[in-house]
């Protein structure tokens, strides 16, 4: 079997290394600057507790919740994605050279499907047996190419559905990080005192709060949308190259009695 085109590297990878070397051939030149005495005093203050305050906050600890379990749900699913691409190696369909279904193969076929994947539930099994079954009973290639094509609907459908919780963390994270703003930003304009120094002081502490939850929820709300990403463009790759599979194997290789008929 032909190796799909969306089984071959896209390079993205090496696209980003790229973009690294070009951005660090432009930004170096700039580096000394935020490196200077002055952004050396900025950084030593940031001692132990001015860190602990950063990532420790209530808003940050239920921003670490939603994003920790979104990583379990999108490792689960990415393992069934993984499981899913096993199929891909079972000897479900004839793959010899000039090899034909007839109709009245479709139903042993379907069986050995069964038998191979042992219940077990495949994506591309699904949609053999589907159009098989189909085969059987109506003799026509494209009634099975109709069945194919709506069971992939159907699959990725369903693969869409069940990130329903996922994408909902990953608005979540944001909110949280916003709600730790609003909060922030309430106390610096609530702070009430008749001392000056001490009203300044009151102010910062809530600004850092507020900017403290905002840039921790960020951060790892671009994690996460990344690892959506990732795992969605797999299972619609996974939904393709079951399409793909069963256009090379069972759809080219049906014995349609109309269409030969319609040939001769």
């Amino acid at each position: 079997m032909s190796i799909p085109a969306s089984h071959r590297p896209a390079r993205e990878w090496l696209w980003l290394v790229v973009a690294l070397a070009v951005v660090a051939a432009v930004a170096a030149p700039f580096w000394e600057v935020f490196t200077g005495p002055k952004a050396r005093e900025e950084w030593a203050k940031w001692d132990e507790d001015r860190v602990k305050r950063l990532l420790l906050g209530p808003e940050q600890v239920l921003c670490y919740v939603c994003a920790v379990w979104a990583a379990l749900i999108l490792q689960s699913r990415y393992r069934e994605v993984r499981r899913q691409r096993r199929a891909f190696n079972l000897d479900l369909l004839p793959t010899e050279e000039g090899a034909r279904i007839l109709p009245e193969d479709a139903r042993p076929l379907a069986r050995k499907v069964e038998q191979v994947t042992a219940g077990r539930p495949f994506i591309l099994a699904n949609m053999i047996r589907l159009g098989l079954g189909k085969f059987a009973i109506s003799k026509s290639a494209a009634d099975v190419s109709e069945v194919v094509r709506n069971q992939a609907d159907v699959e990725l459908s369903r693969l869409i559905t069940g990130m329903s919780t996922v994408n909902y963390l990953a608005w979540a994270v944001p909110a949280i990080g916003f709600v730790g703003t609003v909060r922030g930003l309430g106390g610096a304009f609530g702070a009430n005192s008749p001392n000056i120094q001490v009203f300044t002081d009151q102010a910062k502490d809530q600004l850092k709060i507020a900017f403290d939850c905002t840039l921790v929820a960020l951060l790892l709300s671009l994690v996460v949308m990344y690892f959506i990403h990732a795992l969605q463009r797999a299972e619609e790759t996974l939904v393709t190259d079951a399409q793909q599979y069963c256009q090379e194997h069972l759809l080219l290789r049906l014995y349609d009695p109309a269409t030969e008929a319609a040939h001769l």
